[in-house]
């Protein structure tokens, strides 16, 4: 608990699937919530094919499933090898980096030009941050 009554800060990023990357359309399909002092990173997931395929009918939906179950290895600190989290590249090479929750969200977050793309960051308190995240999800992607 903090001194807050059991609140603790919150960071959140929403996924979105942006199947034609060049005119910058999407839709929301997932988010994921980080919340350091409970030591918290998760993420949630839901595509609408049918929204998904009014953007571009030729998306290639298991790719954008396969994008999503990547995330959620990175959650859980299992995608180290798949997507170098938890390496570090400096002027001498690469070394190892910090590997928390911390470490994976700033990853997660990070822009990038693919098919599936993080928001921008928005933060709140919680006292249950898998209840947050589950009301992320149903009020943002479902």
């Amino acid at each position: 608990m903090t001194e807050s009554g059991g609140y603790r800060p919150y960071q959140y990023v929403t996924l979105r699937c942006v199947p034609r990357v060049e005119r910058e359309e999407f839709v929301n399909v997932g988010v994921v919530l980080h919340c350091p002092d409970a030591d918290f990173l998760g993420v949630l997931s839901a595509v609408d094919e049918d929204r998904v395929r009014a953007l571009d009918a030729e998306v290639d939906i298991a790719s954008v499933t396969a994008a999503l179950a990547a995330i959620e290895k990175v959650c859980r600190g299992e995608a180290h090898s798949d997507f170098g989290v938890g390496v570090r590249a400096t002027a001498y090479g690469s070394r190892a980096a910090r590997d928390d929750a911390s470490t994976r969200f700033g990853f997660l977050k990070a822009p990038r030009s693919t098919v599936l793309q993080p928001g921008p960051v928005h933060g709140g308190v919680t006292a249950d941050p898998q209840a947050t995240l589950e009301h992320l999800l149903a009020t943002l992607v479902r």
